[in-house]
């Protein structure tokens, strides 16, 4: 589902009129708790299981919520089922408003869901099922949505939606200057060129870059030669989650800005922290912050984030954020 966070600055006279902050997707979570993974053709028992809401783009957009930008607006496309409407109850639970999403398929197309394999230690694997956000797009999207986001404060993609809808929110953004954070997590196929070219900064995990690139991402050294790959491919600034080794801000022509993580008390579920790291880096990055500072605000939310079972759920609250932060400077 395509997602439309937008925010509304602290500063309005230096962020003019732009009171918007777009992202996509929403999944309803179904969580199994294992000690491992099956092997083929084997079953095995879990411990607990239950239903989360969550989805990469709706976790950003509550994360927004959460970390006190009043006006976050979600743009989407959920099934109109009974998942659909735990999703708006969701988004709006986190502060986010909800005019622009929308049911499709009058009960023919499924709300997109998830099925997340939480292992001992707060490692998952994620299986998803796009539904509504694979499936409720026109092929050219509406006037209204596009014009949400040519009056954004920033813009959030990820890729649990179409590549032709992040292709039109990417350019309708570039049109009026709006900046674009392009999440690298959803489906695995190549990213196609006019997208990249179309955003600002990319943010990818180790693996995804890895992925896309064709190069090893063992070392930082690695890390650095495979993000020079994607500069070639015409984005200027690549942000990369490090899991555990924290991240790393590459700017073209300049040193890359790292930032090790801030330690979680325990590890929970890391399902949700990537999305929580990029949508804490946009809400610094909006006001104003520094690069240095913006990787360590979206480092301390994170690691909240990893202490709590669930996406949407462990979504922090700015108070925490800041508290974690403040601790650290004692």
């Amino acid at each position: 589902m395509f997602t439309q966070v937008i925010l509304a600055p602290t500063n309005p006279e230096v962020w003019l009129p732009r009171l918007r902050h777009v992202t996509p997707c929403f999944m309803q979570d179904i969580y199994v708790e294992i000690d491992r993974l099956p092997r083929p053709g084997e079953t095995v028992s879990a411990r607990t299981g239950q239903t989360l809401s969550g989805g990469k783009g709706a976790n950003q957009a509550v994360c927004a919520g959460k970390l006190e930008y009043p006006s976050v607006y979600f743009v989407g496309r959920v099934g109109e089922d009974a998942n659909g409407r735990l999703i708006a109850e969701a988004l709006v639970g986190g502060g986010v408003m909800v005019e622009y999403l929308k049911g499709v398929g009058g009960g023919g197309v499924p709300t997109g869901h998830a099925v997340v394999m939480l292992q001992s230690g707060g490692q998952n694997s994620i299986i998803i099922v796009g539904g509504a956000n694979m499936e409720g797009w026109a092929q050219v999207l509406d006037e209204g949505e596009l014009e949400v986001v040519r009056n954004a404060g920033i813009v959030l993609l990820q890729r649990e939606i179409p590549d032709y809808v992040n292709i039109q929110v990417a350019k309708a953004a570039r049109s009026a200057g709006v900046p674009v954070i392009l999440d690298a997590g959803g489906m695995d196929g190549l990213i196609p060129v006019d997208l990249l070219t179309n955003v600002d900064i990319f943010s990818p995990n180790e693996t995804e870059l890895e992925r896309l690139t064709g190069m090893p991402t063992e070392s930082f050294e690695q890390i650095s030669q495979s993000v020079a790959k994607i500069h070639e491919m015409g984005v200027k600034e690549v942000l990369v989650k490090l899991g555990s080794k924290g991240s790393a801000l590459f700017v073209e022509g300049e040193e890359p800005v790292r930032q090790p993580i801030i330690a979680a008390k325990k590890v929970i579920d890391t399902t949700g922290a990537g999305d929580t790291f990029t949508a804490a880096f946009a809400v610094a990055l909006v006001e104003g912050k520094s690069k240095q500072e913006c990787l360590e605000f979206a480092a301390a939310a994170a690691s909240l984030c990893v202490q709590v079972k669930g996406a949407i759920p462990s979504m922090p609250e700015r108070k925490a954020v800041l508290d974690l932060l403040g601790s650290r400077l004692i």
